[in-house]
């Protein structure tokens, strides 16, 4: 969406042709985040059926990361040479740094006031902004904007980058995504802190700010986009055994989930915090999601008609993705003003209405700054082109 879906990476005068993957990918992903903050809603019931669950938030599970690679396959794609860093710090300020500040203090300001939170004092905010704590949804801009300053890096990582070194970068992710997540002595140092230590917001909102999570998935994107073309022939010569590895990623990812609930005895919401995207079978499962979208929406082999639907998908996604936490709060107050439980069927139900709100919302906007061009720039990053 970067933008959350994937920031736009336009960074070329001169734009090499378009690729309606990326846009496609950016709505998919926008969906799979929607559901996964669904899923959360439904787990306040504690007959929620988890078969239901394992669709919201397993299945969707590459969401989060696919955003790193989309963003970074944007970026190298049309990356400019010579590099202007200034220039390149410049656009990223405007279309990921404006709408994060914004998003930010549009969800504190209406928190304070619908919620009774108050708004929160000088030290605290600084804490809020930069772990991107504002909203649930907007640590992954806080993410993006630290991957942005380290840029001339990225170029050069991905300049002698080679299949063998990204097998070896994808054994070190796994490696360091396994301590991170599941390092008893981390988690007992960390918990063990007292609340007044400086140092204990930083280490329990790592997930928030430590690029190194998702440097592997980040530099695949920006490889692929700097050796397009034989990324093309191989999704050409090799779309039968990108299916499979997709497959088998995600049935694996489903039988780690199935076997902490059946065998191990973990709750949902056990299960789904330990087979989540960071974890070994999850990190195979981003990579095999990441290769066959892009070979699916690359040579698209199902009906036409869909184009539309994922284009409009894509191109609001920034803005839907920013909103949707919006309309998820009102229609649990809907529901529990009225007593609805979250049932299963309930739950398919407040995913589509969140969805389609959150869509009408970015179609609107996007309409009302065509004519009032602050509110995309503000809101989305979009500024009007200039008239030459």
């Amino acid at each position: 969406m970067s933008t959350a879906t994937a920031a736009p990476a336009a960074e070329q005068p001169k734009r090499k042709p378009r690729l309606a993957a990326i846009e496609y990918i950016r709505g998919i992903s926008m969906m799979g985040v929607i559901a996964i903050h669904v899923g959360s809603q439904y787990l306040t019931n504690p007959a929620a059926n988890i078969h239901l669950v394992a669709l919201l938030e397993i299945a969707s599970r590459f969401c989060v990361p696919i955003f790193f690679f989309i963003s970074a396959f944007g970026l190298f794609y049309n990356l400019r040479e010579p590099f202007d860093y200034r220039y390149f710090m410049k656009r990223r300020y405007r279309t990921v740094f404006v709408p994060y500040l914004v998003w930010s203090f549009f969800y504190l300001i209406h928190d304070a006031f619908a919620y009774g939170s108050g708004f929160p004092g000088p030290g605290y905010l600084l804490e809020l902004l930069f772990f991107g704590n504002a909203k649930y949804q907007l640590y992954f801009l806080v993410i993006l904007l630290w991957f942005y300053p380290l840029m001339p890096l990225w170029i050069r990582i991905v300049r002698m980058m080679t299949l063998p070194r990204l097998a070896v970068l994808f054994a070190l992710q796994i490696a360091f995504d396994y301590w991170s997540s599941f390092s008893v002595a981390l988690n007992l140092y960390t918990y063990g802190l007292p609340d007044s230590s400086f140092w204990k917001p930083f280490l329990m909102y790592r997930l928030n700010y430590w690029i190194l999570h998702y440097v592997f998935i980040f530099v695949l994107g920006g490889y692929l986009a700097v050796h397009f073309d034989a990324f093309r022939r191989f999704m050409e010569e090799r779309r039968t055994l990108i299916s499979a590895f997709f497959t088998a990623s995600l049935v694996v990812l489903l039988i780690y989930y199935y076997d902490l609930i059946y065998k191990t005895g973990y709750t949902a919401m056990e299960a789904i915090n330990t087979a989540h995207q960071l974890s070994p079978a999850g990190l195979f499962y981003t990579l095999a999601a990441s290769l066959f979208c892009f070979t699916i929406f690359t040579y698209q082999r199902y009906p036409q008609w869909f184009n539309p639907i994922l284009h409009e998908l894509g191109l609001h996604s920034y803005f839907a993705y920013l909103v949707h936490p919006f309309f998820i709060g009102y229609l649990s107050l809907f529901l529990q003003h009225r007593g609805i439980i979250m049932t299963a069927g309930t739950t398919i139900v407040f995913y589509f209405v969140t969805l389609t709100l959150s869509m009408i919302a970015a179609v609107m906007f996007r309409r009302l700054g065509t004519h009032i061009p602050i509110l995309n720039e503000l809101t989305i990053g979009v500024y009007p082109r200039k008239k030459k």
